[in-house]
């Protein structure tokens, strides 16, 4: 079982801030996945609302995987209207270009 100690650590460690994928902690400590703070999920969480009362006609999307001239970024929350999808399948992984609205929740440190 990892402590609270050793996932600090990692969520502060500047090596494992901007890599190309995700990364979690086993339980024998053994990194995996990318490390996710509470603080970025609650951000994340309260644009999808704000999305959601205030642009009614699309959708909101967390984690949106997008093709770009850099390789496939991909948004912490974005907003798609309804023309969006009439040119992007809402199946296509990653979408070939950015919905109406990207959004990226800078970390402590970045």
């Amino acid at each position: 079982m990892f402590s609270t100690v050793q996932w600090s650590e990692v969520l502060n460690d500047p090596t494992l801030q901007n890599l190309p994928y995700k990364i979690e902690l086993n339980e024998q400590g053994r990194i995996e996945m990318s490390p996710a703070s509470n603080r970025h999920g609650i951000l994340q969480s309260r644009l999808v609302r704000l999305m959601a009362k205030f642009l009614p006609e699309g959708e909101s999307i967390t984690k949106c995987a997008i093709q770009t001239a850099n390789g496939v970024k991909v948004a912490d929350v974005a907003w798609a209207s309804k023309g969006f999808f009439r040119h992007q399948p809402l199946q296509q992984d990653p979408f070939e270009v950015a919905p109406d609205i990207c959004a990226e929740i800078v970390s402590p440190g970045k």
